[in-house]
């Protein structure tokens, strides 16, 4: 009797689990293949054997490249196609219109080996070395290509903020591969990035911020901090804005040259009415006069009218006063004429001039001074003893002579 009684409650207790209560939107649905799976994450590896036959279509990309790339590629395309053939590529070089083809072919057994041959082509002609730019046909392994060319319009801080990218002797460019784990390389109005695809984010946003005005060195800071964090298992599950460096931006307003200038003669003139020592007397002159033309050179006020400037005149009002616009069409043909001969004989005679002026003989008084200027400068370069025969020799001529 007892064992029934087990038996009854122990069914009761499977009904009540088999009907346990389930929401309306999971009442039909069936188990799927990854719901066992532990890693979700995880990029499966793709192997020969895994296609049953070639693909249907042929795929193909193709990308121009510069000139000035065409002899590298020349040497390295033998490496290229080989390691493009392991996969069933097949790559081809036109130098003739300057582009870069891959295709599949029927010995291809990855569908997706065809967009990284794509990048691959796209780093070779943003100058990326073969042997760096063969490692994005590697599972886990991104490329990203920042343009960075109409980020910034004036030509000259273009310059200047992409070479803080680079840094001194390159050593921010160094600090940023380092801190991201990718490779990076400026390149003209490109950035081009490889490595992991959570890593390549970091780079887009340090380029794209440093465009806008924003030192890489924040960013390499806030990085640096956040590695050390990394490494603490306490702080896995909470928030790390406390420690994060947070930098205000600040518009500080540029002098003017007038006043940059003037501020330190009026800084002087003030230390001299308070009784401190400031230089000399010369110093505080200079300073006067210095404060006096920036006093002179600063603009005037101008004065308010409520009126409109007059227009000013036209063409055909211009005409109408020096009486051209009443000319025939002869007659102004002959006054241009006449005006184009005029300028002609003035522009030769200038020219007539200026041929003359090499046939012109130096005055005379001009070549006594250069010759006694020759004669006192052979007396410097002589000695004493030379000095006293010559003043003998003058003296025995005077008396010859008399």
């Amino acid at each position: 009797m007892s064992s029934r009684v087990e038996e009854d409650e122990a069914g009761s207790s499977a009904a009540g689990q088999a009907q346990a209560p389930v929401s309306k939107s999971k009442r039909h649905r069936k188990e799927k293949p990854w719901d066992t799976v532990d890693n979700h994450w995880e990029i499966p590896r793709w192997s020969a054997g895994e296609m049953a036959g070639p693909m249907t279509e042929e795929s193909s990309f193709s990308t121009l490249f510069p000139k000035y790339v065409e002899r590298r590629l020349r040497e390295s395309w033998s490496a290229v196609t080989s390691a493009l053939d392991k996969h069933g590529l097949k790559a081809t070089l036109d130098l003739v219109e300057g582009s870069m083809t891959v295709k599949t072919t029927r010995k291809t057994h990855d569908p997706y080996i065809i967009l990284k041959a794509r990048d691959l082509i796209k780093l070779l002609s943003r100058s990326v070395p073969f042997t760096q730019a063969v490692k994005i046909l590697e599972d886990g392994v991104t490329c990203d290509i920042i343009k960075i060319g109409n980020l910034v319009r004036n030509k000259e801080r273009f310059v200047k903020r992409r070479q803080r990218i680079i840094g001194p002797n390159g050593s921010t460019l160094k600090a940023i591969e380092l801190l991201t784990g990718c490779y990076v390389l400026v390149q003209g109005n490109t950035v081009s990035a490889m490595g992991p695809y959570k890593n390549l984010k970091e780079v887009r946003r340090i380029v794209e911020d440093c465009m806008k005005n924003i030192h890489p060195i924040y960013h390499i800071k806030e990085m640096m901090i956040k590695r050390e964090l990394a490494k603490d298992p306490k702080l896995a599950n909470e928030s790390w804005d406390r420690f994060l460096p947070k930098f205000k931006k600040r518009n500080v307003k540029a002098k003017k040259p007038s006043e940059a200038q003037g501020a330190a003669p009026v800084a002087e003139a003030d230390h001299m009415e308070a009784g401190q020592p400031s230089g000399s007397a010369s110093a505080a002159s200079t300073s006067a006069a210095a404060a006096s033309a920036a006093a002179a050179t600063k603009p005037k006020k101008k004065v308010y009218t409520p009126f409109p400037p007059a227009p000013q005149p036209s063409k055909i009002d211009l005409q109408i006063e020096s009486g051209e616009y009443f000319l025939k069409p002869h007659e102004k043909q002959r006054k241009e004429r006449l005006e184009k001969e005029a300028k002609q004989a003035e522009s030769k005679k200038k020219r007539e001039k200026e041929r003359e002026k090499a046939f012109v003989a130096p005055a005379e008084e001009e070549r006594v001074q250069q010759s006694e200027k020759k004669k006192s400068k052979k007396r410097k370069d002589e000695s004493e003893e030379e000095r006293r025969v010559r003043k003998e020799n003058k003296r025995l001529r005077k008396l010859e002579g008399d």
